[in-house]
């Protein structure tokens, strides 16, 4: 999701960048419906319609670490001795 001002209209094309624990990820993005209302601003879903091989890359890296951690850290609670 997107933090933003104000809501975009659904189906606009947007220019997404933001820095990940692999690096930068740089792509297109078309807007979806739905936005969820702050005192600041909204938080607005997008879904990715461009992205160059090396953004998928680290994007999906950054993903599957933060999957991994919270996993690992679901396995461990489960699995406290008591």
């Amino acid at each position: 999701m997107l933090r933003l001002a104000q809501s975009l209209a659904q189906g606009d094309f947007v220019e997404v960048a933001f820095q990940t624990q692999a690096g930068p990820v740089h792509g297109m993005a078309e807007i979806l419906t739905a936005s969820l209302k702050l005192a600041d601003g909204v938080l607005q879903p997008f879904r990715f319609v461009a992205l160059e091989d090396e953004d998928h890359r680290r994007l999906r890296t950054s993903l599957d670490h933060v999957v991994d951690r919270n996993v690992l850290g679901m396995k461990s609670s489960a699995f406290s001795m008591h």
